[in-house]
């Protein structure tokens, strides 16, 4: 007889906790391998956790409501049958992919939400509602004020969006004005006519109506500060090329309706591209890198981050994994599932980490070309600009003709830390080459 214990899994980078939304499972009840447990919630996403064995649940460790770190034991499994140490223990990452200086501001925000736990007499919050109240400061005492309506009468998501609406903070513009010029104080709500600057009364807009003033959500939030990192971090360098796709177009009109009917999945240029980027990534595995201080850290798989638009306007990046040991009908089936289930909101926490190399499609929204920001910790990410009909050069048997070609941007960012120029523009040579001279079998 052997006993499991069961870990809170790892949600994903800068994830240090997790909160227990629902146990499914009673102590006592025999569980099947891989049948949920119980339900948890970060503050990035909403997780099931399913049990790695099957046996009968002897010992839960971590109740409803309460705040558990990750890796921290949360129950016990006995089953039959031996299980080897080595499935016990839990994962040990390949690679260190958080730089430091991410590592001691996840340390300062964990500090920060502290005043945030669970005091004696007072109810737990998960690390979605505590990150949302941290960001609107919306101290302990205020929060227990709200009325749950979650399991126990836990402060959900909805709860406190939905306490928002009705809060109105105050804006105190008093302190940012001399003491001759203060005014009466704005609340979120109040129309912004003009305000007295350097003496003079300056308007907010060539009308004097009054302009509308929107919060960032959470996940706006979350890239804007991704964003500013990466920009510190890296210095960016974008490189810029124009390929010829009219094979690719062509091959596409003529076998999309027979790639469908015969596997089942709408055939869109994304995996076309995809599977060409894999191919380069290969030949230059310096691109498939990310960097520790002084080290560079070579990647062993080509996991493709495919950013994706969400109906709220934000982005989100699932992660296709081992791109270049899948052949086109399994890249189409993956980035059809992976894009569905992002713009529903059905992301599985593991879909959106590990990514080595990163994908922006432009051409989605008929832009030709872009500088791309990199998605710390990778080292470089493409833009796919809008294909386009334009008049080319083309060399036949009798000699040059100008002839209609369908003509698309490829733009790369790089990190020049550790990409310089010649492997950057080699790197975007041979993916341009892989698609001028794109062939493909069905």
């Amino acid at each position: 007889m052997a006993q499991v214990e069961i870990l809170i899994p790892k949600m994903g980078e800068g994830v240090i906790e997790a909160t227990v939304l629902n146990w499914l499972k009673s102590v006592g009840d025999e569980v099947e391998e891989d049948e949920t447990l119980l339900e948890i919630a970060t503050d990035k996403v909403d997780s099931d956790v399913p049990s790695p064995v099957s046996g009968k649940l002897v010992q839960i460790l971590a109740e409803a409501d309460e705040v558990v770190a990750v890796g921290k034991v949360i129950a016990i499994i006995e089953t039959q049958a031996a299980i080897p140490a080595s499935e016990t223990a839990p994962p040990v990452p390949e690679t260190v992919e958080i730089p430091k200086q991410e590592a001691a501001l996840e340390s300062l925000a964990a500090a920060e939400t502290l005043v945030l736990t669970k005091e004696e007499g007072r109810r737990n919050y998960s690390p979605l509602v505590r990150s949302i109240a941290k960001q609107e400061n919306i101290g302990i005492n205020e929060l227990d004020t709200i009325q749950g309506t979650g399991a126990k009468g836990r402060v959900t998501k909805k709860d406190i969006l939905a306490y928002l609406e009705i809060r109105k903070p105050e804006i105190n513009v008093q302190e940012l004005m001399p003491p001759q010029e203060k005014v009466a104080p704005l609340t979120s709500t109040t129309p912004i006519q003009s305000l007295p600057v350097n003496g003079n009364s300056h308007k907010l807009n060539g009308q004097g109506t009054s302009d509308e003033v929107i919060e960032m959500d959470r996940m706006r939030k979350m890239i804007a500060d991704h964003m500013v990192m990466s920009k510190h971090t890296s210095p960016h360098v974008t490189c810029f090329l124009e390929v010829d796709v009219t094979d690719m177009v062509e091959w596409r009109a003529k076998n999309k309706d027979s790639f469908q009917e015969r596997n089942g999945e709408k055939l869109t240029f994304t995996p076309l591209f995809i599977q060409a980027v894999a191919k380069a990534i290969k030949d230059y595995p310096l691109i498939n890198v990310s960097v520790d201080e002084n080290k560079i850290i070579k990647k062993k798989q080509v996991n493709i981050g495919m950013a994706t638009a969400l109906p709220t306007g934000n982005l989100i990046v699932p992660v296709i994994k081992q791109a270049d040991q899948m052949n086109l009908a399994g890249l189409a089936t993956t980035v059809n599932d992976l894009a569905n289930r992002a713009r529903n909101n059905k992301l599985k926490p593991d879909e959106i980490q590990g990514g080595t190399f990163t994908v922006s499609n432009l051409g989605a929204f008929r832009i030709d070309a872009g500088t791309p920001i990199i998605n710390q910790p990778q080292v470089a990410i493409l833009a796919l600009g809008n294909i386009v009909k334009k008049p080319a050069v083309v060399s036949t048997e009798i000699g040059d003709v100008i002839a209609i070609r369908q003509k698309m941007m490829l733009s790369l960012s790089f990190d020049h830390r550790v990409v310089d120029g010649f492997l950057g523009g080699s790197f975007l040579r041979r993916l341009g080459d892989y698609i001028e001279q794109f062939t493909q079998t069905v």
